[in-house]
């Protein structure tokens, strides 16, 4: 008897993924519950583990493949000692057939490296119907648009197949008034530098902040806050804090956190998002925390935010960063935030201007502290002063509500008082 390894279900809107890396070789033995095969989403990597003890059967897919959910991956046969790989391994299952090279177009070779492509097909090939074929829910994206496989070109996926993302980004893409005059020529590499493909996380990325830009009607208002007494605050009780919290370290970003909640409360707007021609308000707020992690940035989401504590947002915040940098963040951890909040100054940034994590409505951005001279009661005075910047949409926040929800937070972290009174 043999187990099959599949691809396992992904998250909330995320149907395919792509072989990232093979951690064990056919022949191999396996443990129940060991991780085989690591699997790179758009928004994180996941570990597929083999179901029981065995030795790793053939490969039915190469690092690089673009696989849907259900999809089978390998299997792990019975027995404990290495077993002979197979000579090669079968063509892995598809779901769509590529559609058949006419006569006189000589057919694209299958690899599983990198394949080197003019920037831009002939037009005879793409005539005759030889474009590479979509997946399958990019093909059901293309028919849902009215579009065909040549209009999007070649595609991020394995062999040059067009991916949902694919589809995604063409759809992003302002119309364009008149087609190009002379086809780009393909770029000729130095030999001092390096080509790296992008990680299917950085191309969602990328993909994510230039779709936020050309959807929303992006603002951004700054102000600065006065951070002595938070720093006060946090000087006298820290101690306190971590010992009734159980190590929870009391830091800024609760602080802000906080004060950014109160203030969504007044200005229920920038805690909306828009679909279609309708605005959802929420009673309730899902806080988004930009981090780094060794693959690029996430923003891990913390649920109703607004019923907890300062420890139950700094102990989530600090289980967050953890994650991300051992790269064990959940898929259902990333999705579902109604407000985000980012902190440039952990890497020494002044000022920003945060690009909003759509179909959010606003992004608070917090940075450095520094010391410097400030007009208090008509006296020059140094003070720990922190530049902070509200990037909104406009469509649906108008200036006046960006100005006072920045300035409320500004408040409420100046004099943290005024949190515990809710005034």
């Amino acid at each position: 008897m043999s187990a099959e390894i599949k691809v396992p279900t992904l998250g909330e809107s995320v149907t395919t993924a792509t072989i990232a890396k093979w951690l064990k070789k056919p022949g191999e033995p396996v443990t129940a519950d060991e991780p085989v095969v690591e699997l790179e989403t758009d928004k994180v990597s996941v570990e597929v583990a083999a179901p029981e003890a065995g030795v790793l059967g053939p490969q039915m897919v190469a690092e690089g493949d673009e696989v849907e959910v259900g999809t089978v991956l390998a299997s792990v046969e019975a027995g404990s000692g290495t077993a002979k790989p197979a000579a090669a391994a079968p063509a892995p299952k598809k779901t769509a057939e590529a559609p058949k090279a006419p006569a006189g177009v000589q057919a694209q070779p299958t690899t599983s490296g990198p394949v080197a492509r003019p920037a831009t097909p002939p037009s005879d090939v793409v005539a005759q119907g030889a474009a590479h074929a979509p997946m399958p829910s990019a093909q059901k994206m293309l028919t849902e648009k009215g579009l065909s496989p040549a209009q999007v070109g070649t595609g991020t996926g394995k062999d040059g197949r067009v991916t949902k993302g694919d589809v995604l980004s063409f759809l992003a893409q302002p119309p364009v008034a008149a087609p190009a005059a002379a086809p780009v020529a393909p770029r000729t590499d130095d030999p001092r530098e390096e080509r790296v493909k992008m990680t299917r996380l950085r191309r969602t990325i990328a993909r994510r902040l230039k779709e936020a830009q050309n959807t929303a009607a992006l603002l951004t208002t700054f102000n600065e806050v006065d951070m002595s007494a938070a720093k006060a605050l946090r000087a006298e009780y820290r101690e306190a804090f971590e010992k009734k919290h159980n190590g929870v370290k009391l830091g800024f970003m609760s602080i802000f956190a906080k004060a950014a909640i109160a203030a969504l409360k007044e200005f229920p707007a920038i805690n909306a998002e828009i679909n279609g021609d309708d605005i959802i308000y929420r009673e309730f707020v899902n806080l988004g925390i930009a981090v780094g992690g060794p693959n690029g940035l996430v923003v891990p989401v913390i649920r109703d935010a607004d019923k907890l504590s300062f420890a139950g947002i700094e102990g989530a915040i600090a289980g967050f960063g953890k994650r991300a940098r051992d790269g064990s963040l959940k898929l259902d951890e990333l999705s579902g935030g109604t407000f985000s909040i980012t902190n440039g100054g952990i890497y020494g940034s002044l000022m920003s201007t945060p690009i909003v994590n759509a179909p959010q409505s606003g992004i608070l951005g917090m940075h450095a502290i520094q010391d410097r001279p400030v007009a208090v009661g008509g006296q020059v005075v140094i003070r720990p002063m922190m530049y902070i910047a509200l990037t909104y949409d406009h469509r649906i926040v108008d200036g006046k509500e960006a100005v006072s929800f920045l300035v409320r937070v500004k408040q409420n972290v100046e004099d943290p008082r005024r949190l515990l009174l809710e005034v």
